[in-house]
């Protein structure tokens, strides 16, 4: 039987996830021809049901997004972050305990951004809007082919480009293969790439809920002896919650009834915004670093959580993923443009070094972070409450911080500065 090659261009992306969808919009933008495999339906990825996680995209992820034409696409479902407090140690206000504590650390997007209707520090939109904005642009790139429902089995390097097989037997040749299939990812276990992390012992409880009061742009992000418990304003009087507990204590939270889960929520949240209620499904994730030992092999690259899967006590994953994908898509833009090899060395060394020392610089700071405002040891707890109410008084420290988490430190790719690629072709 005649083995089916069903696409041979110039790269071939494993994992249509949100970074996945990102990269590929990118490369489509460089002038380069694409396939982007995955293994369930695209139209399953719209399913409010499928993924109840939002996502904080930082100013200059938005940026991207407008170069790419997405943002049009998503803005009616996201929500601007105009502040974010940070609070440590178990915080009190209102009637009951929850609300902003007695030590905060506050981030004004007015320190960075001038005017009324200047860049916000972030943008948060459910996943399930973002992944839907994605394939809507994605759906009318012709340079863009989606193979899904499809199951990659096997994958095969040689010394000018790469081949991946389906289960159904057909096949696709690049010359770059791009791994965005997850922190344990199948592509970079058959490269034999090592990698090391752990658990934290920790999983992120996440759900929905309604509220009286308008939050007003708001993300508040409390350090409680548990793991750090965060609302994260989204559009219509609602907020995403990231509830961080010990792995037992997050089962019994998904497990609970609703009067249960309402009563502990009603605890831990407070009432400064009036009445809260769940609206929709919990699901829970579980929390932990995993950080590959490189970047990229000959003729492979690997992006987003494949590369790297930090803590979400930031809200930097997604982002690393989209700085990944502009890095690396102008890097092999360039690389076409010039006649090099998309998928050589010289070439993916140039994408590791651009984005090797942001990575670094997050995943450690993400593990400090985590486990020093993950306990409730008193002289610590004070000691940390201190040293956010120094921070908050000095205005240079905020805007670095600022910067630092809306990705604009250090030499930003072209599409985080909101500038278009330049073609390929």
């Amino acid at each position: 039987m005649t083995e089916e090659i069903i696409f041979d261009g110039d790269a071939v992306i494993i994992g249509g996830g949100l970074a996945g969808l990102t990269l590929a919009l990118a490369f489509e933008q460089a002038g380069l021809d694409v396939a982007v495999v995955d293994s369930l339906p695209m139209e399953d990825r719209l399913d409010p049901e499928y993924d109840g996680r939002s996502s904080a995209l930082a100013y200059t992820s938005w940026r991207m997004f407008e170069a790419l034409g997405v943002a049009d696409h998503l803005r009616p479902h996201a929500q601007r972050i105009e502040h974010i407090l940070v609070c440590d140690g178990r915080p009190y206000g209102g009637t009951r305990p929850g609300g902003p504590g007695p030590h905060t650390l506050h981030f004004d997007r007015r320190e960075i951004s001038e005017g009324p209707d200047g860049e916000p520090l972030g943008w948060m939109a459910e996943n399930r809007h973002t992944r839907h904005a994605l394939i809507s642009v994605l759906k009318n790139r012709d340079r863009i082919m989606a193979v899904a429902p499809a199951k990659v089995v096997n994958h095969e390097t040689l010394s000018d480009g790469a081949s991946v097989w389906l289960d159904d037997g057909r096949r696709l040749n690049a010359e770059l293969l791009v791994a965005c299939d997850g922190k344990f990812s199948r592509t970079r276990v058959r490269e034999g790439v090592r990698t090391f992390g752990w658990s934290y012992g920790q999983k992120g409880v996440v759900c929905t809920v309604q509220h009286e009061q308008p939050h007003a742009g708001v993300a508040y992000e409390y350090f409680m002896p548990s793991g750090p418990f965060a609302i994260l304003p989204l559009p219509d009087n609602r907020s995403s919650l990231v509830w961080t507990e010990r792995d037992e204590t997050a089962d019994a939270l998904i497990a609970a009834s609703d009067e249960v889960f309402q009563a502990e929520l009603e605890n831990r949240f407070g009432d400064f915004l009036g009445g809260v209620k769940p609206v929709g499904p919990r699901f829970s994730y579980p929390l932990g670093l995993r950080y590959g030992e490189t970047f990229y092999r000959e003729r492979i690259a690997f992006l987003g959580d494949a590369a790297r899967g930090i803590h979400p006590i930031a809200g930097q994953g997604f982002n690393l993923g989209i700085r990944d994908a502009a890095a690396l898509a102008e890097v092999c833009g360039e690389a076409k443009r010039c006649g090099l090899a998309l998928g050589a060395p010289t070439t993916l060394q140039r994408y590791q070094d651009w984005r090797a020392f942001d990575s670094a610089t997050l995943a450690v700071g993400t593990d400090m972070f985590t486990r020093l405002f993950s306990n409730d040891i008193e002289p610590v707890r004070q000691l940390r409450g201190l040293g956010l109410s120094l921070v908050n008084k000095i205005p240079p420290a905020r805007r670095f911080f600022m910067r630092q988490a809306g990705g604009e430190t250090g030499d930003p790719p072209r599409l985080l500065r909101g500038l278009k690629l330049e073609t390929a072709a």
